[in-house]
């Protein structure tokens, strides 16, 4: 039962452009109807420029929170009184928590990722992981690991402008973490192959594969997939990139970045208002084929 909205309803939202796709709304007022929270959140088309003048208007009018998508993850680090240990070693952030006018980033991509692994009833902790790509999803999903105690991570990405920040957050794991990130250009498939062969999972940080291109994939050569190899694609659009469809074929156990989406958000929703996210009832209203 949808709550109505009164003088006392508080604000959440989305910050980024664009914003019209998101699913962010419908999780969150869905969530919030369900525990009889007064809360809206609203998705604000804001260009990174104008960042700036929307969290002070934010502030002012007493939001609680705000999520932040492309392009704005970076700048809104800078625009916070205080960064969580993942936020301040990646430079971005997807969460703001505003307690009265301080503001808290947080970033909880990688906190989605994790628990849509352990979802999947896979453990990785102790274990290694090798994983394609150093832009904002695959760097968080890299911190967060890292974080929660993988023992090594080999990193592949081609040597574009991502690649110097990956080799910056990668020092700070290997002085802050007792994981061994390695970072490696992708122009080298002798190492790709040894890695995947080291690892316990395979995943595909990057946009490759993504509708349109949906033939496209960076794992060539199906010989270095294996049935024990866990296979993980952030992409969900489509729902069976061609990367997770030679993984099946394979006999890999395969999973996409659905669920990762579901329980970032579920990350910030507790983050705002203290309560669990109802992701079972999300899960069946709004992820459900």
């Amino acid at each position: 039962m949808s709550v109505p909205i009164t003088g006392h309803t508080g604000l959440l939202c989305l910050l980024g452009s664009p914003v019209e796709h998101s699913i962010s709304p419908a999780m969150h007022n869905e969530a919030c109807d369900q525990l009889g929270l007064d809360y809206k959140y609203l998705a604000f088309d804001v260009p990174e420029e104008e960042m700036p003048a929307a969290v002070e208007g934010l502030k002012r009018m007493h939001a609680r929170g705000w999520n932040i998508t492309m392009p704005g993850k970076n700048i809104m680090c800078k625009l916070a009184d205080e960064v969580s240990p993942a936020s301040e070693i990646t430079g971005a952030c997807n969460t703001i928590v505003n307690d009265n006018g301080r503001l808290t980033a947080y970033t909880t991509d990688g906190i989605g990722f994790m628990r849509a692994v352990e979802e999947n009833g896979v453990e990785i902790i102790g274990k290694n992981m090798t994983l394609l790509g150093a832009g904002g999803a695959a760097s968080a999903i890299l911190v967060q690991a890292a974080l929660d105690g993988l023992n090594q991570i080999d990193v592949f990405n081609v040597r574009d402008a991502f690649f110097p920040r990956l080799e910056e957050i990668a020092a700070k794991l290997n002085e802050r973490t007792k994981c061994k990130v390695i970072v490696h250009d992708f122009d080298h498939p002798e190492e790709l192959a040894e890695a995947i062969k080291n690892s316990s999972i395979l995943v595909n940080g990057t946009s490759v594969g993504m509708a349109p291109n949906t033939d496209a994939t960076l794992i060539t050569d199906t010989s270095l997939l294996r049935p024990d190899l866990f296979v993980f694609d952030v992409i969900y659009n489509p729902q069976e990139t061609k990367l997770l469809k030679d993984a099946r074929q394979a006999g890999c156990k395969t999973a996409n970045g659905m669920y990762m989406l579901l329980y970032q958000g579920a990350a910030s929703f507790k983050l705002w208002t203290g309560q669990d996210m109802p992701v079972e009832i999300i899960k069946e209203k709004y992820f459900s084929n």
